[in-house]
């Protein structure tokens, strides 16, 4: 009974969405559909360059954050696993973003790099895009020019931030990490009543493992360098958003731009339905409104926003994950066959 109402609060807030944005149409001089009579192609173009490299800075920052175990890890395979989860990621609700690391972590583990290592790269690529995210909102916030936004603004981002802090504690303090693990050990001892697993030992190696996660470290340029990338992940993708502005015959808002895009990717966080569809749009749509678009561009722009950004990096996510899919099996299959022949 479960899984049929969650698919039911799944498509109501969907169908909300949709219905917030044919209110945010109505209440415009401009029909949604106006903005693709006559799209702009080279600006179209212009945001499929911004959003590919929106993904291959994120891909290069967790290469950087890899190779602290000395493991050389090629770009390419870095960034196919990152479409690969992003696919996965905001193809499911609620539980997408945690399936998406576990994918990584296992597609990680397979290129060789240290569980540790990959765990932690893991950890400090999370606390780097959610300050990068942070900065972004509060840029957007203080560009706004408005008093109330910024002051919204600039809570969203220490809103954003704080789980970051979090995990950054548990990863610097010793006191924390012991508060963590006595945690786990109440939720193993749970787990072992309910189900009779993990088994003995457990304990130990999660504690060893935390340890060893925490005693990895960079160099400050280096970290400088991992939170540059982190940071241009979000601003090509905001400029993609811009370009989809262009491309339906609106200017770009650039006062508001930044704001009007936190707003809606933080809406989209929430993780009702699969990568925010409906909450994204309709949000995004009503900040681009406030920050003077006519509503029918307004949504025009964001529904192809949503085309590139959404639409075709999922679609090349599970593209890739059919390949990696197919790659593994071959691996298997070959690995099989060596053991057979002795």
């Amino acid at each position: 009974m479960r899984r049929p109402r969650q698919k039911a609060l799944f498509g109501v807030v969907a169908v909300g969405g949709i219905a917030a944005l044919a209110l945010l149409a109505s209440s415009g001089s401009a029909h949604p559909l106006a903005g693709f009579a006559h799209l702009d192609w080279p600006w179209l173009a212009l945001g499929l360059v911004a959003e590919s490299g929106s993904m291959a800075t994120f891909a290069r920052s967790q290469r950087r954050l890899l190779r602290v175990g000395g493991t050389k890890v090629h770009l390419g395979s870095v960034l196919a696993v990152t479409y690969a989860g992003n696919a996965i990621s905001v193809s499911l609700p609620l539980a997408g973003p945690e399936l998406s690391t576990a994918f990584t972590f296992r597609q990680f583990s397979r290129h060789g790099i240290d569980p540790a290592v990959a765990a932690w790269a893991l950890a400090v690529s999370g606390i780097v895009s959610s300050a990068a995210f942070a900065v972004v909102l509060a840029g957007g916030a203080v560009a706004s020019g408005s008093s109330t936004a910024a002051l919204l603004g600039l809570a969203g981002a220490v809103v954003s931030f704080l789980p970051s802090v979090c995990v950054l504690a548990a990863l610097r303090y010793r006191s924390v990490r012991n508060l963590l693990n006595r945690l786990l050990d109440r939720l193993i001892a749970t787990s072992r009543r309910l189900v009779r697993r993990p088994g003995p030992g457990a304990e130990d190696f999660l504690e060893q493992f935390l340890d060893r996660v925490a005693s990895l470290k960079l160099p400050t340029l280096q970290y400088a360098e991992v939170f540059a990338f982190a940071l241009w992940n979000w601003v090509g993708d905001c400029l993609c958003l811009a370009c989809a502005i262009r491309a339906t015959g609106s200017p770009v808002p650039w006062q508001g731009l930044f704001l009007a895009y936190g707003v809606g990717m933080t809406a989209g966080s929430i993780g009702l339905t699969p990568g925010g569809l409906g909450i994204v749009e309709a949000a995004l749509s009503a900040a681009l409104i406030a920050t003077g678009i006519k509503g029918g561009h307004a949504i025009a722009a964001v529904l192809v926003y949503r085309l590139i950004s959404f639409w075709l990096v999922m679609a090349g996510g599970w593209a890739v994950m059919a390949v990696l899919t197919r790659n593994g099996r071959t691996a298997r299959r070959r690995r099989g066959e060596s053991q057979g022949t002795f």
